[in-house]
């Protein structure tokens, strides 16, 4: 067989023909409990309705209810794809993790925003200030998008736990599909063609560090990071135009595991594109660029013109010569083929047509999706109109509202206070599910005055320390969260605070560490109110109670004080002088839910009991430096033998990094954690 000259011949299967090849796997809830209460009501009505065909339907479950058991149980009946939308990254992990363990043998996925620190690319003309894009991206997280996108592609049991972010642009699934290549054990490719192909879909050469996205070549051995595996790598090894063996290796050892027939290697971007669609591109974009330099000629706007003609040459030149430029986001309308105007490709472009979606915590779900595209529309308008791009740019851009409409499939809205939209897409007909199975209760609320309020907490969460219990507060603005946690601390109580500036992960932590008692009071804003699951919370206190506002509306108070509904002792202090509407309204739910509780214990003589849940890690290798700084404080052995020697290697690269930008106190920082981490190895061997 004569030596190729061009890359491997790539799978290019029709979409529809591959979606129907799909792995068939039958979903499998594992479970050692079955359902109860409102439970079985709830199931059997939301199985009924959408096998009839009903588009829309909500669940009203109270905290502690066991929505997402319900959710569970009606994904195994149905039997079908399923993406669980979620408000918030922390709220995505949590279900993500309970998901994971409803359904291990199945393929469940997380697809959230992988920017740790996000400062997108925005111009202010009343200041004449241009702000540059900066990101941090999380490897982990990128990593799970990729592993996501391939299980919606390859599988057909398969969950997709996501946040709102997923109707943010992303590549076209046709297109990342097609750029997808199989390599089978005898196939006849030599090892030139693989490299040029792997390169094609932006994997990177690297014989000395092996990371995900890389791969490396000695003699007859090819060895491949996958963009979708975190601790398993590919060795191929050639005798001659031949693939003699493919192993499954450890990448730290070179280790092998197992010996697999064929492998299937997708793009390590979703923004990846064959290069007729990028030569295409290149065309259109010079076009475009000539057009747009035209119109600024015409308005007497020379500098919006050398601005622009600078900027999109260089990165022209980068896409042709690479197949990628900093920001290639930018020009996504080009890559995928659609006319301006037209909603970008997203994850639900993704999602097989007989697909379920599951909207959690809907009444604020529903209005991030409204809302994210306008103020993406205005930073990008701005700069299209100074030359800092060309109008492409605004396509780059999340669904609006009336798209994601359009898109969505079959759809569950699921919240302890549906809000108005919601009600309306079912005419009012919602299942309800206020029975909680564990007999709880929702809690006692008590309407205390503001006077003296701050001594008040300190007393109350004294006595809930001393019985291992924890506390949450909430406040209205980031900086009393912060002057209230240094009060309280100086006031003998072990405390955290908990709002938006804080990062993502650490927001995970933070949650873990709470529970495991290492604190015992957590003060926040909003991010206390939605679907943190803490049964170990047996008071929460609500500062400035009576002041109207969102954070202080019927829908936040209810989702607040639903916080202590896991806890047998669950108990609600709001700290008040008058008694206003939401507030009243918040109470007055509050007690018809408990009254319904009370009326199904008596009926079936249930003794209420706290709810127990295991602590374990929310997303396993999710564990970057601030986790470090923790093993340094506690001393707890949360890492094995071989997670220790990864973090190591992580910390050592990021150690050099800094000592070549002169960094080097920060190198010194890095230096210490090493000698921790390799002290505790030791320990270990």
């Amino acid at each position: 067989m004569k030596k190729k000259t061009n890359s491997p011949p790539i799978l290019s299967v029709p979409l529809q023909q591959e979606q129907s090849s799909r792995i068939q796997k039958p979903f499998k809830l594992i479970s050692d409990f079955r359902p109860t209460g409102d439970q079985p009501q709830a199931i059997e009505k939301l199985e009924k309705a959408f096998l009839s065909g009903v588009e829309n339907q909500v669940l009203l479950g109270v905290t502690g209810s066991g929505k997402t058991f319900t959710v569970a149980n009606l994904i195994q009946r149905l039997q079908r794809p399923t993406i669980i939308l979620a408000p918030n990254k922390t709220l995505a992990a949590q279900l993500y993790a309970e998901m994971k363990g409803f359904f291990p043998h199945n393929a469940v996925g997380y697809f959230v925003s992988y920017y740790d620190y996000y400062q997108p690319e925005a111009y202010i003309p009343r200041t004449d200030t241009f702000i540059e894009k900066d990101a941090s991206i999380n490897e982990h997280i990128d990593r799970m998008r990729h592993e996501a996108t391939r299980f919606l592609l390859e599988r057909q049991d398969v969950i997709i736990v996501a946040s709102v972010s997923c109707i943010y642009g992303l590549g076209d699934v046709e297109a990342y599909s097609r750029m997808k290549f199989q390599l089978k054990v005898g196939e006849r490719v030599t090892m030139e063609d693989v490299s040029r192909s792997l390169t094609n879909l932006q994997y990177r050469r690297n014989d000395i560090a092996f990371v995900r996205g890389a791969f490396r070549r000695k003699g007859d051995i090819l060895d491949i990071f996958p963009s979708h595996l975190d601790d398993r790598a590919w060795r191929l090894s050639f005798f001659g135009d031949e693939v003699e063996d493919i192993y499954e290796i450890d990448p730290l050892t070179g280790e092998k595991f197992s010996k697999m027939d064929s492998i299937t290697i997708y793009p390590n971007s979703h923004y990846v594109a064959p290069k007729p669609t990028l030569q295409q591109a290149v065309k259109q974009i010079k076009v475009d660029l000539n057009n747009r330099l035209v119109e600024f000629d015409k308005l007497g706007k020379p500098l919006e013109a050398s601005r622009l003609k600078q900027r999109t040459t260089f990165d022209l030149e980068m896409i042709s010569s690479t197949g990628m430029c900093a920001g290639i986001e930018n020009y996504s309308r080009y890559l995928t083929g659609r006319n301006p105007g037209e909603p970008p490709p997203t994850l639900l472009e993704y999602l097989p047509k007989e697909a379920l979606m599951v909207v959690d915590e809907s009444h604020v779900a529903v209005p991030q999706i409204g809302a994210m595209y306008k103020g993406d529309a205005s930073r990008k308008t701005n700069l299209a109109e100074y030359g800092f791009r060309l109008p492409a740019c605004k396509d780059n851009r999340p669904l609006k509202f009336e798209e994601w409409e359009d898109i969505r499939p079959q759809t569950l809205f699921v919240s302890a206070t549906p809000a108005k939209w919601e009600l309306e897409k079912t005419k009012g007909e919602v299942v309800e599910q206020i029975i909680r199975p564990t007999g709880l209760l929702d809690p006692n609320c008590e309407v205390r005055p503001t006077e003296n309020q701050i001594d008040d907490i300190i007393h109350e969460a004294k006595i809930r320390s001393s019985k291992n219990q924890r506390v949450l507060i909430t406040t209205l603005t980031k900086k009393m969260s912060e002057a209230l946690t240094d009060y309280l601390t100086e006031a003998g109580l072990k405390v955290r605070y908990l709002h938006s500036d804080v990062d993502t992960l650490e927001r995970t932590q933070i949650i873990q560490d709470l529970r495991k008692g290492i604190f015992d009071v957590l003060v926040g804003i909003n991010l206390l109110r939605e679907g943190l699951d803490i049964p170990e919370c047996s008071l929460v206190a609500i500062l400035d109670a009576d002041k109207q506002g969102f954070l202080r509306s019927k829908t936040a108070l209810v989702q607040t004080i639903g916080r202590a509904a896991r806890n047998v002792e669950g108990t609600v202090l709001l700290y008040a002088d008058s008694m206003v509407p939401p507030l009243a309204e918040a109470l007055k739910e509050t007690t018809r839910r408990r009254q319904l509780q009370e009326a199904y214990n008596k009926k079936n003589n249930i003794v209420p009991s706290s709810v127990r849940k295991s602590i374990g890690p929310i997303i396993a290798g999710m564990l970057e430096e601030k986790e470090v700084s923790f093993i340094k404080k506690s001393g707890e052995n949360i890492f094995s033998q071989k997670d220790l020697v990864k973090q190591i290697q992580l910390i050592e690269k990021k150690m050099l990094k800094a000592a070549e930008n002169l960094e080097f106190e920060k190198a010194s920082c890095h230096r210490d954690e090493i000698k921790i981490l390799e002290k505790r190895l030791l320990e270990l061997s």
